[in-house]
């Protein structure tokens, strides 16, 4: 684990599912850091400055001024970033290779999947300039078995992994749309007990807020 300095990891993000798993992150592992919006309403995201620091002109990314060695590092995905973070602070991503794996799993799942499909599903419902039915059928459709296979993972489990992990912040952060996504949540019961569990921790609360 490396050391963690008071000096405060620049987040370039937004308030999005995706721009609000960093902060979230960062107030669970009490690490400092500054918000570096980045208005993707206004395509700040396509500006040189934030290219260099994310090829692929996506938030959010950070830029730690202390990482490996000592030097600054900046890490975009924000898969790869949550990683990093549990690496360098040794929370909520386990040091077990077994424990790992399970953790790697669902965090890939969700940001493969489960992530992807859902942000189909909000602009094809809400924000597309025209409703294509057949879209909207198939990306919620997909959003509706992946809500199932998250509702079947979670029966007899707190947390996707068992204890609190990366997994959890980062699938949390698209779920808590659910009622974006032609999904009835009462029908879900394990994931409503989750969602509630997750947005009740002060940590989650404080990132929501921080964007």
């Amino acid at each position: 684990m490396a050391a963690v300095s008071g000096r405060p990891i620049d987040v370039h993000t937004w308030s999005t599912p995706n721009g609000w798993k960093i902060p979230i992150m960062l107030e669970e592992c009490g690490l400092p850091y500054r918000i570096v919006p980045v208005n993707i309403a206004k395509n700040e995201q396509f500006a040189a400055d934030f290219l260099a620091i994310s090829p692929n002109n996506k938030i959010p990314a950070i830029v730690d001024p202390d990482g490996p060695g000592g030097q600054p590092i900046s890490v975009f995905e924000s898969g790869a970033i949550l990683q990093y973070l549990g690496r360098k602070t040794g929370q909520f991503y386990p040091a077990d290779e077994r424990a790992r794996v399970v953790v790697d799993e669902w965090l890939f799942w969700q940001v493969a999947g489960f992530g992807p499909m859902l942000g189909q599903t909000h602009h094809f419902k809400i924000y597309a300039p025209e409703k294509v039915p057949y879209a909207i059928e198939r990306f919620t459709a997909e959003a509706k078995r992946l809500y199932g296979v998250l509702e079947r993972r979670l029966e007899g489990r707190a947390y996707l992994a068992d204890d609190y992990s990366i997994a959890d912040i980062a699938t949390f952060t698209w779920a808590k749309l659910n009622f974006k996504q032609g999904v009835d949540i009462a029908t879900l019961p394990n994931v409503a007990r989750w969602l509630d569990g997750i947005l009740a921790r002060p940590a989650v609360q404080r990132g929501l807020a921080s964007i």
